[in-house]
């Protein structure tokens, strides 16, 4: 019987000293997209927060980013230059520090880069349409633009490896430019890059080849490379399905010699509408025994990871490392009745959250969020959550130093 205590060796020969992982989550701590001090204290506390933690979506190019920032000193970090690097490699010497893997997660936000504007930059996409929740320039990338992306998560995954990450997450979910072209809503294209199913397919496998492709000539044998994707995109209108992103998941498999598949999702059991099996369960033929299955999604507790441990090889914790940054190393040594299962003004110190996530957290219209949440309102920036803050990139000063003292 599987247990989230378990040694767990990926395909090329890495160990994780538990079956857990922490999601990647938007730490709004960049300054000038290169990492703060705010980053550092918030991932050194994380060093023991799974057998793997999967670093936040990390831009590989510079039109590819920042999303969803704040302001000028909490935006979305970037690999791009050679410059990021030096920060880079303290992130990844601070999570290996307990002997657990550090991963890093690649990704080239599409035209969800809307903090790209502000700082004179374009947002990219596969087919320039209207977007009704839009309101900045897009441009449509050149059949030679699209290739220099492919090359450019090649670099971020060299980068990656000079920085001593013990792998790289192609970021393929959540409506980020690799599911964009993936996707039939927002893929128009009726080039190499788009059109049907399959051409729309050619987008992804040209990232993941690129970046095998580097690995094998640059990283150690046991570099781990993963890939997340979420199972379907129906919202008001259809991109895809599971029918089809199954289908794509084995033409990655089938091709190239990943260690995992990451589900994202928003609650770990979920089921499409057309199937009375998970998501989990579906994709399991088609990522194959060889590479491991990781599901995500409201996965608050060792109860619920348990319990999402019946469908999957691996689990992945967002929320519940933010508010207690030793939960694995908790359930691995057997104190789960240790855990904080709320966060608190106390809390937020010793888990080290960053200003921009507690001011996010601490947002009483906050979904989904953290239990416990009424006790840090009093930690808002302004009372409440500026819709131009997301809208515009602006935000007053946030002071934390009270609390972290």
């Amino acid at each position: 019987m599987k247990k989230l205590t378990d040694h767990i060796t990926f395909r090329h020969g890495a160990t994780l000293n538990n079956r857990l992982v922490q999601a990647p989550m938007l730490t709004n701590s960049g300054k000038d997209e290169m990492v703060s001090q705010d980053t550092l204290d918030y991932y050194a506390a994380r060093s023991q927060s799974a057998g793997m933690v999967i670093v936040e979506y990390t831009s590989v190019r510079k039109n590819g980013g920042p999303s969803r920032s704040w302001a000028d000193d909490r935006e979305q970090l970037a690999i791009y230059d050679d410059r990021f690097k030096p920060g880079m490699a303290k992130i990844a010497k601070a999570l290996k520090k307990d002997g657990n893997k550090a991963i890093l997660q690649l990704v080239h936000s599409g035209r969800e880069a809307n903090y790209a504007h502000k700082l004179g930059r374009t947002a990219e996409v596969p087919s320039k349409m209207d977007f009704p929740w839009i309101n900045y320039p897009l441009h449509e990338l050149t059949d030679e633009e699209v290739h220099q992306v492919v090359k450019d998560f090649g670099a971020a995954t060299k980068r990656a490896i000079d920085c001593g990450f013990d792998g790289v997450e192609i970021h393929g979910a959540n409506h980020y430019l690799i599911q964009q072209f993936f996707s039939a809503y927002s893929n128009h294209r009726t080039d190499n890059w788009g059109g049907n199913l399959e051409k729309r397919m050619n987008f992804p496998l040209a990232i993941v080849k690129e970046v095998m492709s580097v690995v094998k000539a640059h990283a150690p044998k046991d570099f781990i490379v993963g890939y997340r994707i979420s199972p379907e995109e129906i919202h008001q209108t259809v991109g895809y399905t599971w029918h089809e992103s199954t289908q794509l998941i084995k033409a990655i498999t089938d091709n190239y010699d990943l260690d995992y598949i990451h589900l994202s999702l928003p609650q770990y059991d979920a089921k499409p509408q057309d199937s009375e099996k998970t998501f989990a369960e579906l994709f399991q033929p088609t990522i194959g025994t060889d590479a491991k299955e990781i599901i995500v999604g409201n996965v608050m507790s060792e109860e619920d990871a348990e319990e999402a441990l019946k469908l999957t090889d691996l689990v992945a914790m967002a929320r519940a490392t933010l508010i207690d940054p030793e939960i694995g190393l908790k359930i691995s040594q057997g104190r789960g009745d240790e855990i904080v299962r709320e966060i608190s003004p106390e809390q937020v110190k010793k888990s080290h959250l960053t200003p921009g996530l507690v001011n996010l957290f601490s947002d009483p219209q906050m979904e989904p969020h953290l239990p416990g949440r009424e006790s840090i309102y009093a930690l808002h920036e302004n009372g409440s959550l500026n819709k131009d803050v997301l809208k515009n990139g602006t935000s007053s000063s946030f002071n934390l130093d009270k609390f972290k003292k």
